[in-house]
This record gives C-alpha cells, structure tokens and sequence, in this order.
C-alpha cells in the first residue's frame, strides 16, 4: 500500500467521473482504459476517460504504468483514507467539526428508515476504537 499525505489530497475537486474512476479501479483493481471505459455506470466518450484518468494521475489519486503499448492504471490512495479526509472537510463545513453532529445532520435530512438505524447502531457498537484511528507517520 502507497502512502499518501492528506495534503496532498483535494477531495473538493473530484468531480463525478472521477470519483466513478476511482471506485471502479477500487471495485476491479489494476485496469487498462477501456475495461475501466466498460464498467462506468454510464456512457463516457474515451476522449473524456483518458482525460479524466490524467487528472486522476495529477492530483496522484491513481498511478499509471506503461506495458507495451497499454496503461495500466490502479489506485494509488486506499478508499478509506479518501473517506476518512472528505468526512472531515464535510465536518468541518457542516458541523463545526464533529463528525457526531454531522452524522446526526446526515440521519436528519437523509432517507433514513428505522432498519437503517438499527444497522447504523450495530456497526456503532461493534466498531473497535484501534480500527477507526490511523497509525500516525
């Protein structure tokens, strides 16, 4: 696993393609564009996925590497590292910081049914406090 500084990570300019990308190379692993192309949950012209793919290697959300004729991309930031970061932006914007708050915020304004909750409240109690702390570097 690459380790990459949250400074280095700008959630609030992913925008839907690239977030799709990211998700689908998290789902598949390592792919060339166009099994990358086949698994997006909507059209997308290979013009506009190449260029996508690009910024993804930019803003270093992804690596590429060259195998003859062919990138292979893969994702260079774990999905829970992403989460984590963009559920501390969205906490410091909507609720001062505390991600309780902007989890009761989310319950409150989203369509949240009582067996919801119930899952939400199992996964609370079984959560360990050693899981949800990253190893400082």
């Amino acid at each position: 696993m690459v380790c990459v500084k949250l400074s280095h990570i700008d959630m609030l300019s992913l925008n839907r393609n690239e977030l799709e990308a990211l998700r689908i190379l998290w789902e598949q692993g390592e792919m060339k564009p166009t099994e990358i192309q086949s698994h997006f949950s909507w059209p997308i012209e290979n013009g506009t996925l190449r260029s996508v793919l690009g910024n993804l290697v930019e803003k270093r959300h992804i690596r590429r590497e060259l195998r003859g004729k062919a990138f292979f991309y893969v994702a260079s930031v774990p999905k829970a590292t992403l989460l984590q970061t963009i559920m501390q932006n969205l906490a410091r914007v909507f609720a001062r910081g505390s991600h309780q708050e902007l989890v009761a915020q989310l319950v409150q304004t989203g369509d949240i049914k009582p067996a919801d909750l119930k899952i939400l409240s199992e996964t609370a109690v079984g959560a360990s406090p050693q899981k949800s702390k990253r190893k400082s570097k």
